[in-house]
């Protein structure tokens, strides 16, 4: 199913104009009505929506209510097991929240995506016939999907084939933990398995900021020898090894804060002349072989690729987003974001920093009050490079900006 919208310049509207509003309520309709209220301001071309998997059974009901009241074309969103939304995180309570859009001039085209689309898109030119989307009619995409019924990587991979260097950011549904069962919005329908996307063109585009929330340690090295997803040498020695010299290199302090807490990092760009913070497609280690030395990672790394070992903690966390959204706020020069879609990782918020409110409180602090709508994801879709991946630990932040804003 495709449903698309190009809108024009509405006489009288020239400038795009966003709102956003989060409310905690037990009864959906009360808190649905809250944030209706606080964004009835203005006729909307989009509505993102965000609910908790408490409400599912009023989904549809959720859904409809939003498009109408709003005036929205288009409608899109996900159920989640937080709900985010302008400076607040609202965990596992059930919560509402909803970003509205004016956007004049903007061509945008909502697209839903099935497991059989997914399987039976081989080429670029199969996936734009889908998505009835021209390349050139595409800045940036906006994409939701339910994590258990769905080949998420696959359909961040084509469609990343079909619009390269086009930033895609997004996320994976969440529900009520322990259940295998997600929520995606279009329109006036709700799909608990697939995904949804917003391909967003005319004079606007995203400035993406993805923060993994990780630290190089050591130096970077040469992968030499791998096995499927089994790094068996680095720099001709055993992987193992290469790890715990590492380890066993760094202060005292940073050994503490190690522990439990190394992850590797992948380039994303092999032809960089240096490798910093953010040049790393971060993964985990999933297990070592000590006789061998080789170490085992949820990816599938290749020789050559270079490898460095990062570590992630809350203190790391918070200061690799801060850095982020300081680089975004330069990038920017004064210019305000018209909105943002935060996408963290349901292993963040208190569980992580131990207080509410972490990621959605730094991007009003650094980026001030910028209309926000997110959620706590099972994965979260963002580039690194020029390419999307999907990502675990992460705040993926989407920026929606003016053509002539993009840096």
């Amino acid at each position: 199913m495709e449903t698309g919208l190009d809108t024009g310049v509405v006489l009288g509207r020239h400038k795009p104009v966003a709102r956003a509003a989060i409310a905690e309520d037990t009864q959906w309709d009360r808190a649905l009505g809250q944030v209706l209220a606080q964004t009835n301001d203005i006729v909307a071309d989009v509505a993102v929506l965000f609910a908790s998997g408490t409400f599912a059974r009023h989904f549809r009901e959720m859904v409809r209510q939003t498009q109408r009241e709003t005036g929205a074309s288009v409608l899109i969103g996900c159920s989640g097991q937080g709900i985010i939304g302008p400076a607040r995180e609202l965990e596992d309570v059930p919560a509402v929240s909803l970003l509205a859009l004016a956007l004049p001039g903007a061509r945008l085209r909502a697209v839903r995506f099935t497991q059989e689309i997914v399987e039976a898109c081989e080429s670029p030119h199969e996936w734009r016939d889908h998505t009835g989307v021209p390349l050139e009619d595409v800045n940036a995409w906006l994409v939701f999907a339910d994590p258990f019924r769905m080949d998420c990587d696959r359909l961040v991979a084509g469609l990343a084939g079909a619009y390269p260097d086009r930033p895609m950011l997004g996320g994976l549904a969440s529900a009520d933990p322990g259940l295998d069962r997600t929520f995606v919005f279009l329109n006036g329908d709700v799909f608990a398995e697939g995904g949804v996307g917003l391909a967003v063109g005319g004079p606007y585009t995203i400035l993406p900021l993805v923060s993994q929330g990780c630290e190089p340690i050591g130096e970077p090295w040469t992968i030499t020898s791998v096995y499927r997803n089994v790094i068996e040498s680095i720099s001709n020695r055993p992987a193992y090894e290469m790890l715990v010299e590492t380890f066993e290199n760094l202060p005292p302090d940073i050994q503490e804060r190690a522990q439990g807490n190394i992850l590797v990092g992948l380039a994303a760009d092999e032809y960089r002349e240096t490798f910093a913070r953010g040049s790393f497609l971060i993964r985990n280690i999933v297990g070592v072989d000590r006789l061998s030395g080789a170490l085992a990672i949820s990816a599938l790394p290749r020789v050559g690729q270079t490898i460095q070992f990062q570590i992630r903690d809350a203190a790391t966390a918070d200061q690799d987003l801060r850095a982020l959204l300081d680089q975004a706020r330069e990038k920017l020069a004064g210019r305000t974001p018209i909105a943002a879609v935060l996408c963290s990782c349901n292993g963040r918020g208190i569980g992580m920093f131990g207080r509410p409110d972490h990621d959605a409180g730094a991007v009003a602090e650094r980026l001030g009050a910028v209309p926000l709508a997110g959620l706590f994801c099972n994965g979260e879709i963002g580039p690194i490079g020029s390419r999307p991946f999907l990502h675990g630990f992460t705040a993926s932040l989407a920026l929606l900006v003016q053509e002539q804003d993009r840096v």
